[in-house]
């Protein structure tokens, strides 16, 4: 493999890290890219946690050094979501390589839906208002959000803040940490699942760990007044080219 190319793959890990921890959704740049680079769709899905792994080790890192949340504030959401993860990861390595596809495809649509109705608006607006203890509730929406995220991860950081707000009534900055917390915990899991199918690329999952692990630290020193509205649309044209791609390509 040419070494540019290479080289593209640390680029898009430190986007990707730089995005995941300023506003999440960067796993909707590393797929793409990942199956761009040769690998066969699930593949590609566990080679991405990888980076996911070691970026949200960063993460958490420097969450933690700057005293932003404690261990024990997201302990009983990470067991519904690792549970989930582990059910989610270990259907995503049995699934057609064709349907697996067509599925991240559509998913990539509702992202860009997502995105484009920039809902962390109304996240924004409900912060801290939220108050509840730990509920049945919780515990399945937990659990359906780790599903989602062993299952494919791309834009699962949306849903972890709304849980965290709207459900567990976190501040925004909190339930950020938290959520990085969250991730790291399931990506641990679900990675162990694709490693145990045989469903990783090493080589290429540690140069874009190296990137986004790089991408994440620069985010948390570097304060961009307008790098979340550009990022935002960057990824709309990003994700709307690549689901069009793969569902009709």
């Amino acid at each position: 493999m040419e070494f540019y190319l290479y080289l593209l793959v640390i680029i898009v890990g430190f986007v990707s890290g730089f995005i995941n921890t300023l506003a999440g959704s960067g796993s909707l740049l590393t797929l793409p890219v990942l199956i761009f680079m040769g690998l066969p769709v699930n593949v590609a899905n566990g080679t991405n946690r990888i980076a996911i792994l070691m970026q949200s080790i960063v993460g958490v890192g420097g969450f933690k050094q700057k005293k932003v949340f404690e261990w024990k504030e997201g302990f009983w959401l990470t067991i519904p979501s690792i549970i989930g993860a582990f059910i989610g990861s270990s259907m995503a390595v049995n699934l057609d390589a064709q349907l697996m596809n067509r599925i991240i495809g559509a998913l990539l649509i509702v992202m860009f839906f997502v995105i484009l109705f920039k809902p962390e608006k109304w996240i924004n607006e409900h912060a801290g208002k939220v108050k509840s203890k730990p509920s049945f509730i919780s515990f399945v929406a937990f659990l359906a959000i780790g599903f989602y995220g062993g299952f494919i991860q791309a834009g699962v950081g949306f849903f972890l803040l709304s849980g965290l707000v709207l459900g567990a009534g976190f501040d925004l900055l909190k339930a950020n940490a938290i959520k990085v917390f969250i991730v790291l915990a399931y990506t641990t899991v679900a990675l162990g699942v694709f490693i145990y199918n045989k469903q990783v690329n090493y080589l290429l999952g540690f140069i874009l760990g190296f990137g986004s692990m790089f991408g994440a630290w620069v985010a948390t020193l570097v304060a961009v007044k307008w790098g979340v509205n550009f990022i935002r649309w960057f990824l709309l044209v990003t994700v709307l080219t690549f689901a069009i791609k793969m569902l009709f390509f």
